[in-house]
């Protein structure tokens, strides 16, 4: 999963359908209550925890990661495709490509003149995701916002006059890194200097999305400001060096459908087999992988229960940019995608200072980037009917376009599912609630070294995988409360338009 969102998004066009929907509070299925779900007694912990870790060991073999591209991201492929083999399922690896990017150095940035200082990275400043290569010490030039314009560096415009050959000095905000990199690339600039807002603690950890030929950093806002008062009172020099690789590589999704259950009503069911390169993802998302593991090698057992198909997909290059969920719905034909009843994502459920987050299908906490297609209350209510049937609390979380489900309600899809919380930091209320450290994050070791074993609440993932396993249970019986009719199709409807996700390979996109 990706870091939090920091401003609303652009949105791009895509024909979508959706669903002929009851409303959330529509009454139920005539069925087994998910409190008393079959699936969730056999899906136990200690064998999710099996799971994680081989996962673990996976990653210390290879370079202490899984990321896509590497060499512990196709043994954990091939590790989810056999435990399925295993499991008597045909598994499906859709194999594609994608712009694999690598710092190979460590990167410098600092002030030669009128002063000398080092900035040190990671603390002051980061390299964004698909910086180019390169070492340059040149002047640096503030590029202002215009006050008709949406931000600094968004617009060409705003960059009139600007010395060829300079250093840019951009604000973040208003629009997506590689705006601000395209328009400075094309007024002449030998590298790009992109700072954080005001309100925003830290460097910026960012992406540009594609592959880029000049250096890109981006330090915090008070070396950003600092640098702009001395490049307008007399000037500053700069000197920005980036050693990076960029080139296509290959990853792929796993996916795998029950035998049992109608083809043309399936549930997905989904999680991210890829970690970050700084860690070894046991949370992100080894806790989701492992759950659908053992969930697929227990959900057979369900007999007659199991109505509907469910997919078990194991997406590629989450934290490239949700690459593999996207290259799957863009490649599945309008058929296909008809045929899906809902998506269940299931990204990080194990955080050891964990909340019981579940997506907020009908917006009522008004916190949505983009309107989840009908259908995605109900999915919301039938998380919520869950927790509160054995007692216990939920918050809502928004989509926002951080996870797998983005691909799915952009196509008109609905969807839905929990989270434990990544970055955010836990509130005093939250922490009465749920125990835990109030002021801390949800994951301390989110995208880092420590995301190992060890980091996991299991009291908080057992739950978790019970809600998992109850729900996915539920929509494998009736998707009634969804789709209105357990026997109705999808309908086209007005197109929707796509939102693009508010985060890429873990860092923000604007």
């Amino acid at each position: 999963m990706r870091r939090a969102a920091l401003a609303a998004l652009t949105g791009l066009s895509l024909a979508a359908t959706t669903v002929a929907a009851v409303p959330a509070q529509a009454a139920g299925p005539a069925h087994a209550k998910p409190a008393h779900s079959k699936l969730a007694r056999l899906v136990k912990l200690k064998n999710v925890r099996h799971h994680q870790l081989n996962l673990q060991k996976i990653a210390d073999a290879n370079g202490g990661n899984r990321a896509a591209g590497l060499p512990g991201s196709e043994i954990t492929i091939k590790y989810i495709a056999d435990q399925l083999k295993r499991a008597g399922y045909k598994p499906t690896v859709q194999r594609f490509t994608f712009d694999f990017w690598q710092e190979t150095a460590e990167p410098v940035f600092a002030e030669t003149a009128p002063e000398q200082k080092t900035f040190a990275p990671d603390t002051d400043f980061a390299t964004f995701q698909y910086s180019g290569t390169g070492d340059v010490t040149a002047a640096a030039t503030p590029v202002d916002t215009d006050a008709t314009g949406v931000g600094s560096g968004c617009e060409a415009d705003d960059f009139t006059g600007f010395p060829a050959g300079h250093i840019a000095l951009i604000q973040r905000g208003g629009c997506f890194f590689s705006v601000k990199t395209d328009n400075a690339i094309a007024a002449g600039a030998s590298a790009v200097v992109i700072y954080q807002l005001p309100d925003q603690p830290g460097p910026v950890a960012g992406t540009l999305t594609k592959p880029y030929g000049i250096p890109v950093v981006g330090p915090t806002n008070a070396i950003g400001k600092a640098l702009v008062d001395q490049a307008n009172n007399g000037g500053v020099t700069l000197r920005v060096k980036t050693e990076t690789l960029n080139e296509k590589r290959g990853t792929a999704n796993v996916i795998a459908d029950t035998e049992r259950g109608r083809a043309d009503n399936v549930v997905v069911v989904g999680a991210h087999n890829d970690s970050v390169t700084e860690g070894p993802g046991i949370n992100d998302d080894g806790s989701g992988t492992a759950t659908l593991l053992e969930m697929a090698k227990q959900i057979n057992k369900l007999g007659p229960q199991l109505r509907n198909k469910v997919r078990f997909a194991f997406w590629g290059a989450e934290e490239e940019g949700l690459l593999g969920s996207q290259y799957y719905v863009d490649n599945l034909p309008q058929a296909g995608r008809d045929k899906i009843a809902l998506m269940l994502d299931f990204d990080m459920l194990a955080s050891p200072n964990y909340v019981n987050f579940v997506y907020d299908g009908d917006d009522s906490a008004g916190e949505n980037n983009v309107e989840p297609p009908a259908g995605s209350g109900a999915i919301e209510k039938a998380f919520n009917d869950y927790f509160a049937s054995r007692g216990l609390a939920t918050d809502p979380t928004p989509f926002n376009g951080r996870s797998d489900y983005n691909a799915f309600i952009t196509a008109g899809i609905p969807a839905g599912g929990v989270f434990t919380g990544a970055e955010g930091i836990k509130t005093p209320e939250q922490a009465k609630t749920y125990g835990g450290t109030a002021g801390v994050a949800y994951d301390p070791c989110y995208h880092s070294v420590c995301d190992r074993y060890d980091n996991v609440n299991l009291k908080g993932f057992d739950q978790m995988i019970d809600a998992t396993a109850a729900v996915t249970q539920l929509f494998a019986h009736s998707t009634l409360t969804v789709n209105g009719n357990e026997l109705a199709r999808r309908a086209p409807a007005q197109a929707k338009k796509r939102v693009a996700p508010a985060e890429i390979g873990g860092h923000a996109t604007r």
